[in-house]
């Protein structure tokens, strides 16, 4: 079955980088498109990010400013994230999903983002 499964979260600083990694199984990864997604407290789940992984093809949530990027490892079946100049808003958990609406998602991996 699809398994997904996101780390690489933690307590980091404001304008601090973070890698998050999915690791994927379970489901064809070559031929398939991974997303990204996060949800806050008290907040609607908020898609991020996706990759073609066949393509390598990213997309990305407008507001992103260029501080966050996602790439595939296709020999481990993983996916990253890597975010830069973090934000406290983007304290969150972070999903990796086989959909844009994270019906189908991992645990998710915390990040919060303080000083």
């Amino acid at each position: 079955q699809v398994q997904l499964v996101e780390s690489g979260g933690g307590l980091v600083q404001p304008g601090d980088s973070l890698r998050l990694s999915c690791a994927a199984s379970g489901f064809r990864f070559s031929r398939s498109i991974i997303h990204w997604l996060r949800q806050s407290p008290g907040k609607d789940i908020e898609w991020l990010a996706r990759i073609d992984i066949a393509t390598g093809g990213e997309m990305y949530s407008e507001w992103m400013e260029g501080r966050f990027t996602v790439s595939v490892a296709r020999y481990t079946n993983t996916v990253y994230l890597d975010m830069a100049r973090l934000k406290s808003d983007d304290t969150a958990t972070y999903y990796c999903a086989i959909d844009a609406t994270g019906t189908t998602r991992g645990r998710g991996t915390q990040v919060t983002v303080s000083a």
